[in-house]
């Protein structure tokens, strides 16, 4: 059996040694996974992000149409919390170090040498995505816009996240509320302004009964998942307002998570609700339907099996959500989530390298 370690192992450090953070242009990682892809059909999707920041997505095939796709994303979180260099994807007792070495560059890597180490004759697909970490916009552009990801034509799809090859036969998404109160900006001793926190309090009481109905009834739950309520978590920013101003802006954001077990309807009818009767201004953005395979489906068998372990489902989201459109999705790949969005972030070579097989093995049976 081939020793995949090196190869892994050399490109993951490479991966995460470029500063791809989502509020960045993942140009430069592009280009290097690109240039990985010698032999490939290679379709370069390239968009602006919501702020005008240039990004690119990639899909790559070859062989005939059919068999498997392999997803990942270039993106990371932001470096909060790092000591030391985020970026040096140093390799320490086997371990490889860094910023996304876990979510998810090291997995990437692996999707990658897996790919070119096939014979040429099994179908492979890689759907490379970015701002997968805000938007999921990547993602979106290849359903959308890609004509190879549709020639391809793939059976399946692993989002090769970091589950420890544990097969996630779906998940959580979310709708993100943000609501926004105005007020007119003063200095607060001369009592000519007013505070926009004063409107956006009350909103925030409704909310936090919408929290506590989601954690206590029942009815919101789904017992497949850990933990089965829902997760209605809120932000709150005043944009820097100083304490002896009357603040002119207060926003309120909530990330609301949930499964196809639940239905999201009677709770956006309440943030919309509260929303219009204390006068804020309300918007929604919406991540796409929860992804959810029944645990008999075939592709999540064969990765349970490939896997070696049962199928669970998680609270997080993904790409899933949106390469759903292109076939049926499971999330499997090497490393811990819980490693993740944290300072420390690492993952072990080892796992990096047994990925790379056992993505080979799923090929293979899908051809």
């Amino acid at each position: 059996m081939t020793d995949h370690s090196s190869a892994v192992a050399a490109l993951a450090r490479e991966l995460v040694a470029i500063d791809s953070r989502s509020a960045l242009s993942n140009i430069k990682i592009a280009e290097r996974v690109e240039a990985e892809l010698a032999g490939f059909d290679v379709e370069r999707i390239d968009y602006k992000d919501g702020n005008g920041v240039a990004k690119c997505a990639l899909v790559a095939h070859r062989g005939p149409p059919g068999g498997l796709a392999l997803s990942g994303h270039m993106d990371t979180v932001p470096d909060t919390g790092w000591r030391d260099d985020p970026w040096s994807g140093r390799v320490e007792d086997g371990v490889l170090h860094g910023l996304g070495s876990a979510d998810m560059k090291g997995p990437v890597a692996a999707a990658i040498v897996a790919a070119k180490a096939l014979p040429d004759g099994v179908p492979i697909t890689l759907l490379i995505t970015t701002d997968e970490e805000t938007t999921k916009a990547g993602a979106r552009e290849i359903v959308q816009c890609s004509k190879l990801a549709k020639a391809s034509a793939p059976r399946g799809i692993v989002v090769a996240e970091p589950t420890e090859m544990v097969p996630m036969r779906g998940h959580r998404v979310h709708i993100q509320f943000t609501a926004t109160a105005t007020g007119v900006q003063a200095h607060s001793s001369t009592g000519k302004g007013r505070n926009a926190n004063w409107d956006l309090i009350p909103f925030m009481m409704d909310m936090k009964a919408v929290h506590e109905m989601l954690r206590n009834d029942p009815k919101y739950h789904d017992a497949a998942y850990e933990p089965p309520f829902s997760d209605f978590n809120l932000i709150v920013d005043n944009h820097g307002a100083a304490v002896n101003v009357t603040v002119p802006k207060a926003t309120a954001v909530i990330k609301f998570r949930y499964s196809a077990g639940v239905n999201p309807a009677p709770v956006a009818r309440m943030v919309r609700e509260a929303a219009r009767l204390y006068g804020l201004t309300l918007t929604e953005a919406t991540e796409g339907n929860p992804p959810e395979l029944p645990e008999s489906h075939p592709f999540v068998q064969l990765c349970s099996r490939i896997g070696g372990a049962a199928p669970r489902v998680a609270p997080y989201g993904t790409d899933a959500s949106m390469l759903q459109q292109i076939a049926p999705c499971v999330i499997m790949g090497p490393g811990d989530i819980g490693k993740a969005h944290a300072p420390g972030e690492c993952v072990p070579i080892a796992e990096l390298a047994g990925a790379v097989t056992k993505f080979m093995q799923l090929a293979r049976e899908m051809t």
